[in-house]
């Protein structure tokens, strides 16, 4: 079953993270996952996939300008509608906006037709509501948060899916 993590990353931080939820994903079996800059995307993959997830760096407590844009336009010809998608940030502070920033995106996936998915408190500790934020100088501290969400999308989406991609 594939799976894509998609972000934009300036400096590096953001595509860093998609790196290691797509590891959280691939640890599930049955499970593809590659992650691709919002410039460089494989868009046969990406329609083939039932999980797309979408991080951005957060600048002004919001999504960075790339992906506003993306979202307003381009993303509309991967046919979104009816997989499950996530969202994650990479931020310079801890109360900088990296929940507005993935709330944004959760809004925007939703009105795509998107299921959204986080797994809440519903997996126990750790407990990522909406979506893994991880900070520029503390990158390692947050990897295996990073890490289980990955294994949590992939496993709720082949949960989902798994009758789908036997027929």
């Amino acid at each position: 079953m594939k799976m894509s993590v998609l972000y934009y990353s300036k400096t590096g931080n953001t595509k860093k993270m998609a790196e290691i939820i797509v590891e959280g994903m691939t640890s599930v079996e049955g499970v593809e996952a590659k992650s691709f800059s919002i410039e460089e995307i494989d868009e046969a993959w990406v329609k083939e996939s039932r999980c797309v997830v979408l991080g951005t760096p957060i600048y002004m407590a919001s999504v960075c300008g790339a992906i506003k844009n993306w979202l307003d336009g381009p993303s509309k010809k991967y046919g979104l509608q009816g997989k499950i998608g996530g969202a994650f940030a990479t931020a310079d502070y801890l109360h900088g906006g990296g929940e507005l920033g993935i709330q944004m995106i959760l809004d925007h996936m939703l009105v795509f037709g998107m299921m959204t998915y986080s797994g809440g408190g519903s997996w126990g500790k750790p407990i990522i509501h909406l979506g893994p934020l991880a900070l520029k100088d503390h990158l390692e501290e947050s990897e295996e948060t990073f890490r289980i969400y990955g294994q949590r999308m992939a496993a709720k989406t082949k949960e989902l899916f798994q009758n789908l991609e036997a027929d």
